[in-house]
């Protein structure tokens, strides 16, 4: 932002000794002169051209992008495992959905295939930062191949619908994060009641890991905020609580602390 940037002097003048006395390296950055939309400065490592490179692989269906969020690994990798060869041995990666095969990292496997909600949000809010700046000319494919071109805010909205798919009913009523537990997709004392998992399963949503994870996992109350705030933004805080649509509605808490009125997630 321009009055954001008059606000740190010494960064600027750092940063325009960098431009002007390290070309290469400044060659190796976004365009820092070249403004934006609403005159925005852009200091990224990914220019334009890069990105779509990068967009076109994470949004490729066949690759990272799964039905409920972006993939820790290619899915590629399943079959192709990466080997890197060290000191005459084989040391390999492979694509892993949900849980490892192996003890390594406590037996988690966050990084290798499943869902992982903390990278899946930054992914989100960088993509709606390079929006401000790009604006909607700069487009690609979404998902790749489809022929669908879409602008980077439609596409971070787009992730963000996949990752809330995770906890939302399907048209059979059944929650993907749920898995096979047919208990938690039939029983009312368990259905409407949804656990934050550590991670999720790369192809199906199920939910893999420990089930308290209300730090990142709980990230999925602000992917819902925009349209629940889109039906209330006329009314405060409590009327808004009042007015919501009842599938909507969450636990409320009285002045004394204690809940006041419970209800099932969406």
């Amino acid at each position: 932002e321009p009055e954001l940037l008059e606000k740190l002097p010494d960064f600027k003048r750092r940063l325009e000794w960098f431009l002007a006395n390290r070309p290469k390296l400044a060659a190796l950055v976004s365009h820092w002169n070249q403004e934006g939309r609403g005159h925005r400065r852009l200091l990224s490592l990914l220019r334009g051209h890069r990105m779509k490179r990068l967009l076109t692989r994470m949004l490729d269906e066949t690759e990272f992008l799964s039905p409920y969020g972006v993939r820790a690994l290619s899915r590629v990798h399943e079959h192709s495992p990466y080997v890197y060869r060290h000191d005459g041995m084989d040391l390999s990666v492979r694509y892993q959905p949900a849980e490892s095969d192996s003890g390594l990292f406590g037996g988690n496997s966050n990084w290798r295939g499943p869902i992982w909600f903390p990278v899946n949000f930054l992914i989100i809010e960088s993509l709606q930062k390079f929006h401000h700046y790009y604006g909607d000319d700069f487009r690609i494919q979404c998902p790749t191949g489809s022929g669908n071109l879409a602008t980077l805010n439609e596409v971070a909205n787009e992730i963000a619908s996949r990752l809330t798919r995770l906890f939302l009913a399907n048209g059979d009523g059944r929650r993907p994060v749920h898995g096979l537990n047919e208990r938690t997709h039939a029983d009312p004392n368990f259905r409407d009641y949804v656990l934050f998992y550590e991670y999720f399963h790369g192809d199906t949503g199920r939910g893999v890991g420990a089930a308290h994870q209300t730090g990142w996992t709980g990230l999925v109350a602000k992917l819902l905020m925009p349209r629940y705030a889109a039906e209330v933004r006329p009314c405060k805080a409590e009327q808004a609580a009042e007015n919501a649509p009842e599938h909507l509605k969450v636990a409320a808490t009285s002045k004394s602390g204690r809940p006041r009125d419970v209800r099932p997630a969406p």
